[in-house]
């Protein structure tokens, strides 16, 4: 009588117990709850921020041109509309000769006021850098080891550090760097570190608000990592002497 031939790859396995009818409901409400529960919460979000915007901006709009009076029901998305087109027709006439002459008009009168001038000169300047169209700040995401050797953490590169602050650092390439707390990106700390000590990452800024906010689930996709800057060489002093 012929003996099995073994397989080279081991015993193989034999099928599990079927699953019982209700690890099955459980499965499928899982599944359904992991498609639904993302829809829902980006609706939810996206009707509350369209409100939001409404009820700020539908006060503003006469009568006349407001279509919900003349509908029998609201229509979400009049005050966004209207912010969108009121900002596209404010920019355009600030880039002219006329608003620019406005706007700094309007400047001056802000500036002599004590408190409300140094409050609209700070927004202004953050406004400036984070949509320039030109600007890395905000969109490179980077590792640094801190708060402690052996401990990595997730920043965001802002900007180099320049004028006096770069003056009272050492006189190393320093940046400025954001670092963000998990779940709620919005709060963190500025940390000013050597360059040389930066390692930016091949993550998108989304990819890195995904990341924080999951509290590390959510991964991003894979990318080599590239330095900001490399260290110094050290100086072989031997062969300097040898010349």
């Amino acid at each position: 009588m012929t003996q099995p031939v073994p397989s080279p790859l081991g015993p193989i396995p034999q099928p599990g117990p079927a699953p019982s009818p209700l690890a099955r409901l459980r499965t499928y409400f899982l599944t359904g709850l992991v498609v639904a529960g993302p829809v829902a919460i980006t609706i939810w979000l996206t009707l509350w921020l369209i409100g939001l915007i409404d009820s700020w901006v539908k006060p503003l709009i006469p009568q006349a041109w407001n279509p919900n009076s003349y509908l029998p029901v609201a229509v979400p998305g009049v005050g966004v509309l209207a912010a969108v087109i009121g900002l596209t027709i404010l920019g355009f006439l600030t880039a002219n000769l006329v608003g620019r002459t406005v706007v700094q008009s309007g400047e001056q009168v802000l500036n002599r006021m004590p408190i409300v001038r140094s409050l609209y000169k700070g927004v202004k300047q953050i406004f400036e850098t984070v949509f320039k169209q030109d600007g890395t700040s905000f969109r490179r995401v980077g590792l640094i080891e801190w708060p402690g050797p052996g401990l990595w953490s997730l920043c965001f590169i802002t900007e180099p550090a320049r004028g006096a602050l770069a003056a009272g650092l050492p006189s190393s390439e320093h940046v400025c760097l954001f670092v963000p707390c998990t779940p709620n990106p919005t709060t963190g700390y500025l940390v000013m570190m050597e360059a040389s000590k930066v390692t930016e990452i091949g993550v998108t800024t989304d990819e890195a608000f995904k990341l924080i906010m999951s509290m590390g689930i959510i991964q991003p996709r894979e990318a080599p990592a590239a330095k900001l800057a490399e260290p110094p060489q050290p100086v072989d002093r031997s062969s300097l002497a040898a010349e």
